[in-house]
């Protein structure tokens, strides 16, 4: 069987399982290649140094990657076609002190606009924050549903309406919006389109992720202008997300201005299949929400029968 071959079978078997990342991890005689889900990580296969080594190659090797550099940190993407299905991957090596190569790649599936959620209410309540217009942040780990959840608020809201999406990659094609997609290659950078897209004077703004000082910035001018804007940032829980925003940039006084709400979220396996719970924080009308209102959230979702113990131990800390 050809690498080709084999490669394809190992990401095959990944995407089958809806799998977030594939991990190439070095061990003294052998490799172990690891896989997260919803579920967490999971060993899949245990391969020698050399068949590792040729694996991890012909994937540097499809996405661009030089072969010969081992041991500084390199980055890649490339497309996949599985069964009439896009897939994104992302990939990202570095070598370790003994010089030993590893792996990560990431799997970015082009998404439904429609989401199950754990709590239908929830979807109601930030439908109402949204209405205000401003910045509504989205928080949660790789995986946990926040793209969908951005899209399905916005189609919901913007009827009639110029909806932008700015994204690294596109994640969902959604028609009805003008959707523009990261090149750092070219110089379209978040921070360049966003100034390039408010000349299109949008209602709604999706921003795929703030992830710098000059892209949160734009984004909250956005929103004290008028826009709606929607967008994503790396926090453990709700009420870390302002903080995180002031860290990237933006002035006390101008976050408290356009900040109009937050929401953490996580994909729960539920008895119906994967649904979202979210975590929602008001920061204008203040109140609790962070570990607290979270355990509440998960008794809610065992009381109703949506989850079991189980999983509101597995998910009691966000």
């Amino acid at each position: 069987m050809s690498i080709t071959t084999e490669v394809t079978h190992l990401l095959r078997e990944c995407i089958a399982a809806q799998a977030s990342d594939l991990y190439f991890l070095p061990y003294q005689c052998s490799y172990q290649l690891q896989m997260r889900t919803t579920n967490g990580i999971t060993l899949i296969r245990t391969l020698p140094v050399e068949q590792a080594k040729s694996w991890l190659n012909h994937l540097k090797f499809t996405a661009k990657m030089a072969l010969s550099e081992t041991r500084r940190p390199q980055l890649g993407a490339r497309q996949l076609e599985i069964d009439g299905q896009t897939i994104f991957l992302r990939l990202s090596t570095v070598g370790n002190f003994q010089n030993q190569e590893s792996l990560v790649l990431r799997f970015i599936y082009v998404q439904s606009t429609h989401a199950k959620y754990v709590l239908p209410e929830q979807f109601m309540q930030l439908a109402t924050l949204c209405q205000r217009r401003g910045l509504v942040v989205f928080a949660g780990p790789t995986g946990s549903g926040k793209t969908t959840t951005l899209y399905e608020l916005a189609a919901q809201l913007g009827v009639g309406k110029m909806v932008m999406a700015i994204e690294d990659p596109i994640e969902i094609f959604q028609t009805d919006f003008l959707q523009l997609q990261i090149n750092e290659a070219a110089g379209m950078s978040y921070a360049a389109l966003l100034k390039v897209g408010l000349r299109h004077r949008p209602d709604i703004l999706i921003v795929g992720e703030i992830r710098d000082e000059q892209t949160a910035n734009v984004a909250a001018r956005a929103a004290l202008s008028g826009h709606l804007v929607l967008s994503t940032v790396h926090a453990r829980t709700a009420r870390q997300v302002p903080t995180r925003l002031a860290e990237l940039g933006i002035a006390p006084a101008t976050l408290s201005a356009c900040l109009t709400g937050v929401s953490y979220q996580r994909l729960l396996p539920t008895k119906q299949g994967n649904a979202v719970l979210f975590d929602i924080y008001d920061p204008i009308e203040g109140g609790e929400s962070d570990e607290s209102t979270w355990q509440q959230n998960l008794v809610h979702a065992v009381k109703l029968g949506q989850i079991d113990l189980a999983t509101q131990q597995a998910f009691a800390q966000g």
